[in-house]
């Protein structure tokens, strides 16, 4: 299929970038401000550590974005119940994947062109068009990408170094995007 209208198909691609890599940068704060007891800390009995959810997310990633055009983005070595599992890596290990499944993410992402935007793929046998299955991945990364967030600041409590705008500052930071 041609590409009616390549800007609007860069546009989509390059808007899919920069939310991905807000949603990495939100990540990697939340991360940095984790020891390794953090990063294994848990708010609840049955919740998700950060590791846990990091390792889900980067096995997630490797699968979908790993040749994402060409072949079903739920891999037959993937092991998606064991990203569940706790294990003893520590802090290092954990952010080291995280890293590379972002790097995998981006390497695909950045090597589509406007045209591959109306293709299809598929996810566990299942047919999507290459923008409902990066749209689906916006929405689960940044699901969980909110989870890391909340329960690393949850485990710092007044400890916590804000990623966004602090508490009582809405109007300045306001003021501040109004001056040229």
């Amino acid at each position: 299929m041609t590409d009616a209208n390549p800007s609007l198909a860069a546009h989509l691609l390059a808007s899919s970038i920069l939310t991905f890599k807000s949603m990495k940068k939100l990540g990697d704060g939340a991360l940095r401000q984790l020891d390794d007891a953090g990063i294994r800390w848990t708010p609840a009995p049955e919740s998700n550590s950060v590791a846990v959810i990091v390792k889900h997310v980067a096995g997630n990633m490797a699968s979908r974005w790993t040749d994402f055009l060409a072949t079903d983005g739920e891999k037959p070595d993937r092991n998606r119940d064991e990203e569940f599992m706790e294990d003893a890596e520590g802090h290092a290990d954990i952010v080291a994947q995280w890293e590379r499944g972002w790097a995998i993410l981006f390497g695909a992402l950045e090597s589509l062109a406007p045209e591959d935007v109306h293709g299809t793929v598929t996810i566990r046998g299942e047919a999507h068009s290459v923008v409902e299955a990066i749209h689906r991945q916006i929405s689960h990364y940044g699901g969980h990408v909110g989870q890391i967030v909340y329960a690393a600041k949850a485990y710092r409590a007044d400890g916590w170094e804000t990623l966004s705008i602090p508490r009582g500052q809405s109007q300045t930071f306001n003021d501040g995007m109004k001056k040229p």
